[in-house]
């Protein structure tokens, strides 16, 4: 009797102490200290004239569904490779040929290997060029297959960097404490990695358990499908490189290089000099705290030369490096300073955050106009989605706010509406931001890993006029006959309490992919 008795009292004291183990792991998983690096925001710098530009990828179907198509993003992206003498550094979410199972009308542009190519030509011409390719481990499917572009790459003498995303905090930190605690000590690969493994990329795996995220039809193995569930990411997308002439110069947007992402709409800047040395320090950062132990070649000193002169340029746009938790707070702060014959403008594919939403509802109750253009979040990579988070959110703002909030819908065909932009404008100045950050926890709580450009110019400049027109020219539905980019609010609104409470739960427990 006393042997049972002391069985059960050990097997109790086991539980709590597991339960307590886990809940500690998973309360300092959650909160941890950023590596160094991170969560960054630059000093405002001035730009020269012409120094940003505005560049947009748009995507729409005409009257008979058949897709048009105008791209520049990586146009520019690829005429920087090919200029570059001194060093290239590229930091891509998502770099591969997958394809959708559904492809949709067309040839789609093969990005992945378009950049590819670029950069085993570029290193041809130039042998002294340095490159630096920064990704997340989904380009290898969590470990189960090795990427054959990025072997390409190594094999030319290029760096590659796979992130190691145990270094970042855990977003989904009830599923990661237990996975810390019990699951990855029996996987391949999940106890960390560094340099080109960092969540592995030696391929290998067998697949045989669904993909959560429904980017392809191929099936995860049971180590692969478990660091995937951890739902966090580097989800920056920036191209970084030398001019040829002495000078930086980037792009900083929404675009993946990425097959089955070819025909997404998107958004971009390109960058010359101002503020970049900041952005640049930040993705050697992560190359760093992944394990590369490389350099770039040292920054030319006309870069310095370049920046001194720009600050003079005082009538053109500034810039502001932002990435992580501090793209939340720039945000906030300027969509909480807005007043009354202003406006706030944001077209985004995901809008989650409970702060962002409770400001713009604010917002809208002191007299801001505020008009939203969203993704439905029908489509992700060909595959159905529920409409959560963008339906059960906008149409709680739109209640919230007694219609003050106006809301249109990006009519996607299969691709996605993958832009990330907020603009907020007054009669003389105009503020906004733009890069791979969507309006959720995961991407501005310090979560993954993300990066965005802000940019503060006079209303009246050419860079405010582009971007407002292209706002408007959505909205509105500028385009050719037959052409309709957006569509009402009423046409997937969703006043759902199940679908609302569903989102709010998701978002706030870390287990959603948005």
């Amino acid at each position: 009797m006393r042997a049972a008795i002391a069985a059960r009292s050990w097997r109790r004291i086991s539980l709590v102490v597991i339960v307590v183990a886990w809940m500690t792991i998973s309360a300092w998983q959650a909160c941890k200290p950023l590596p160094p690096g991170l969560d960054t925001s630059s000093a405002w710098q001035p730009a020269a004239p012409g120094g940003v530009s505005f560049i947009a990828d748009i995507t729409a179907a005409d009257a008979y569904g058949r897709p048009v198509v105008s791209q520049a993003i990586f146009d520019q992206a690829l005429a920087i490779v090919h200029s570059a003498r001194s060093f290239i550094v590229l930091d891509y979410f998502l770099f591969n040929a997958d394809r959708l199972a559904t492809p949709a009308p067309g040839a789609p542009r093969l990005l992945s290997a378009q950049l590819r190519d670029a950069l085993l030509q570029r290193r041809r011409e130039q042998p002294g060029l340095r490159v630096l390719f920064i990704t997340d481990p989904i380009n290898a499917r969590y470990g189960d297959r090795a990427s054959a572009d990025l072997q390409q790459l190594r094999a030319a003498g290029i760096d590659v960097v796979v992130t190691d995303l145990e270094r970042l905090r855990d977003s989904n930190f009830i599923y990661s404490g237990l996975w810390r605690l019990a699951i990855r000590w029996w996987i391949p690969g999940g106890h960390g990695g560094h340099g080109d493994h960092g969540g592995g990329d030696h391929g290998g795996g067998r697949g045989w358990l669904p993909n959560p995220l429904d980017e392809s039809n191929t099936a995860l193995s049971f180590g692969a499908w478990s660091r995937l569930m951890n739902f966090k990411a580097n989800h920056r997308n920036v191209l970084i490189a030398d001019d040829g002439h002495g000078r930086l110069v980037s792009v900083v947007g929404s675009a993946s290089p990425h097959d089955a992402s070819a025909e997404q709409s998107n958004v971009a800047f390109r960058i010359a000099d101002a503020a970049l040395p900041a952005l640049l320090q930040s993705e050697l950062a992560i190359a760093r705290f992944s394990g590369w132990q490389g350099r770039v070649a040292p920054l030319p000193p006309a870069v310095e030369t370049t920046q001194h002169s720009a600050r003079s340029a005082i009538a053109g746009p500034r810039v502001q490096v932002l990435t992580e938790g501090a793209i939340r707070s720039a945000i906030l702060q300027r969509l909480n300073a807005a007043g009354t014959g202003e406006t706030i403008e944001v077209a985004m594919l995901y809008l989650a955050d409970r702060g962002i939403v409770e400001a713009l509802a604010r917002a809208a109750r002191r007299g801001v106009t505020v008009r939203l253009i969203l993704d439905p979040n029908k489509d992700a990579f060909g595959q159905a989605r529920s409409g959560i988070p963008n339906q059960p959110v906008a149409s709680e703002l739109v209640a919230a706010s007694d219609g003050a909030i106006h809301v249109r819908w990006y009519r996607t065909h299969g691709e996605q509406f993958h832009t990330k932009l907020v603009m907020v404008c007054g009669a003389q100045r105009l503020w906004a931001i733009l890069g791979s950050a969507n309006l959720t926890r995961r991407d501005l709580g310090d979560y993954s890993l993300a990066a965005d450009v802000a940019v503060d110019v006079e209303r009246t400049a050419p860079l405010a006029e582009q971007m407002l027109g292209y706002f408007n020219a959505l909205w509105s539905n500028r385009a050719g006959l037959g052409i309709e980019y957006t569509a009402d609010f009423g046409y997937y609104a969703d006043p759902s309490q199940l679908d609302y409470w569903w989102y709010r739960l998701l978002e706030g427990s870390g287990f959603a992919t948005f």
